[in-house]
């Protein structure tokens, strides 16, 4: 056999070449399109034929069914997208994949792209010069898309001739005339290829310059592209391991999906390739099983054929799959973390503009729901199950009068500090370090604003719980009245956000929200009014005088930094750029607290 190392080198030399150009192109069409891609993806129904529609046009465009696929389980892993809807897009993403395999076919096979190759990669040269990221994202697509086919060629030129090397067919016939089991065997060959490979395009392309250089018949070509089903299922799930249970469950789907696909056809093999036989001698093209030069076009056709009917088979059963995987991947929260360690902030979430943005939403809401709820409550000597039941307002305050002794400053060094620098830190790494719109920016600056709010409300309510707990044990029945009625008017804005955060009717809770806000502002005058009234009566002290005075305006601010933290977090935020630019360039939310 006249096949040395060198030639081996060559081989694996052009394989390189060859997935060189793919990743090239890949990534170029990911910067043209992953924006609006990933948007359209974050945005998803559950209408599992949409899921569908989506994922083949994602890797239709993008070229590459495994971007797709570690897309979807980032997006999984970040709640963005429920494992039903993951499931569909990764059905989409298997049809979308076939078309990498008639590209290689038409144009690898049909034409020869070789001659225009070079001159395609100087075009797209001349493309990277520009100064508009578009345009020098074009001309690196035009470069690996020649790079792709130069690939290619030199592919189908480093492959062994069959005439030259008579004992390759010797040493396959071993292998080849064992009916039924060599299918198996060759399925198996496929998947191991496409495992060492990491790609089922190239796969893909080692097994069409096989079938026309006469290597492999073509049942034994089909069994490969099976086995490349499986086989590429296997980066999703590697990417998976360091991923929550969802993303876990998210490539086990998709392991299950391509399993179920291979087994049903297994089934049907034998009729199912004579019905591709019949359909590419009705295009014109000589049978398959005679033709050698027939065999690339009805390995395209079967994959094609193969991915549609298994999606549209399998799509009735995507909630029996999903039930499937959540008994094998069983919800599993993530180990305790300390206290003072973020739940949702992770460096692979900063990926993507959509998961960075998810997680730092989370993490803010989580900080809201754990520490800032539980603290403005305490704060005011209130119980969080009081707030959140049926009780009256008026009825809370009375019953809760015993002084909870809340030390606000250590609860905000041990269950708010680090979390808030944290968060800042994931937002400033998301805005320096991904490509945003102008709209995924701001989303970033109101959520930084958010947590800024929620540091001035425990500044605010550090001050009041401070009064709150001297006056209630004050013999003075007028102090303690007032100071009840500020504690009543906390109680129904924190009720009301609880509910704007839980009920489905966001509209209605906004609205009541906007009124609470509405009624600060005007008991500003009223609590002046009032407090006049009583240094007037001599009903109260001077130095209580001053703390109403002061505690009046902390109640004001307390509670419009309550709702406008609402609306960004549960709700569409009226917060104006000019507002959050203005807050960026502001040090102090962090003043009294650290000092």
């Amino acid at each position: 056999m006249n096949y040395g190392f060198t030639d081996i080198l060559e081989l694996i030399g052009s394989l390189g070449l060859f997935l060189f150009g793919m990743k090239v192109m890949s990534d170029a069409l990911l910067r043209l399109a992953g924006n609006k891609m990933r948007s359209i993806l974050a945005t998803m129904t559950s209408n599992r034929f949409l899921g569908i529609i989506t994922g083949f046009l994602i890797t239709s465009v993008i070229q590459s069914s495994s971007a797709t696929t570690l897309m979807v389980v980032s997006f999984s892993n970040a709640s963005l997208l429920t494992l039903p809807e993951a499931i569909s897009v990764i059905m989409g993403a298997n049809i979308g994949t076939t078309i990498t395999a008639w590209l290689i076919t038409l144009l690898g096979f049909k034409v020869s792209m070789s001659s225009i190759a070079l001159p395609l990669v100087g075009f797209g040269f001349l493309f990277t010069f520009s100064k508009k990221d578009n345009t020098k994202n074009w001309g690196e697509f035009i470069i690996g898309f020649a790079i792709l086919f130069i690939g290619l060629q030199f592919l189908k030129d480093a492959m062994p001739d069959i005439n030259e090397n008579p004992q390759i067919l010797e040493f396959l016939s071993r292998y080849t005339n064992a009916g039924f089991w060599s299918v198996l065997l060759f399925l198996i060959i496929g998947t191991i290829l496409t495992l060492i490979i990491q790609s089922s395009s190239a796969t893909m392309a080692l097994t069409l310059i096989m079938t026309a250089q006469g290597w492999i018949p073509f049942e034994l070509a089909a069994a490969m592209v099976l086995g490349e089903n499986i086989g590429t299922t296997i980066t999703a799930n590697i990417a998976a391991i360091v991923g929550n249970f969802q993303a876990k469950r998210t490539a086990r789907a998709h392991f299950i999906f391509n399993v179920l696909g291979v087994i049903w056809m297994l089934v049907v093999f034998y009729p199912f390739l004579q019905m591709i036989n019949w359909a590419v001698q009705k295009l014109g093209s000589a049978s398959p099983f005679v033709s050698a030069a027939a065999i690339p076009v009805a390995i395209s056709l079967f994959h094609t054929v193969f991915n549609v009917l298994n999606t549209f088979l399998l799509v009735w059963f995507i909630k029996p799959i999903a039930r499937l995987v959540e008994k094998m991947v069983p919800e599993k929260l993530d180990p305790k973390k300390a206290i003072e360690e973020p739940k949702y902030l992770d460096k692979k979430m900063l990926k993507y503009p959509e998961t960075a943005i998810a997680s730092l939403k989370k993490e803010t809401k989580y900080l809201y729901k754990n520490a800032i709820f539980e603290i403005v409550a305490h704060a005011l000597n209130i119980h969080r199950e009081d707030i959140i039941s049926d009780i009256k307002p008026k009825t809370v305050v009375k019953k809760s009068t015993k002084d909870f002794k809340t030390d606000v400053r250590e609860l905000y060094l041990r269950k708010v500090k680090t979390i808030y620098g944290e968060i800042i830190k994931f937002a400033v790494q998301a805005q320096s370090n991904l490509k945003l719109t102008d709209a995924q920016n701001n989303q970033i600056m109101e959520l930084k604003v958010a947590n800024r709010k929620m540091v001035e409300i425990i500044r605010d309510v550090l001050e009041l719980g401070n009064s709150v707990s001297r006056y209630l044990a004050s013999e003075n029945k007028h102090i303690k009245k007032v100071y009840n009625t500020f504690r009543q008017k906390v109680v129904k804005v924190l009720r009301v956000i609880y509910l704007f955060r839980t009920e489905k009717e966001k509209e209605k809770y906004h609205q009541k929200l906007l009124e609470l806000r509405q009624q600060a502002k005007e008991n500003i005058h009223k609590s002046n009014l009032e407090i006049d009234r009583l240094i007037r009566k001599d009903l109260i002290t001077t130095d209580m005088a001053s703390s109403l005075v002061n505690d009046t305006d902390n109640l004001n601010n307390l509670i419009k930094e309550l709702i406008k933290v609402a609306e960004i977090l549960y709700g569409q935020s009226d917060t104006s750029y000019a507002e959050i630019a203005d807050k960026e360039k502001k040090e102090d939310d962090t003043m009294v607290l650290s000092k």
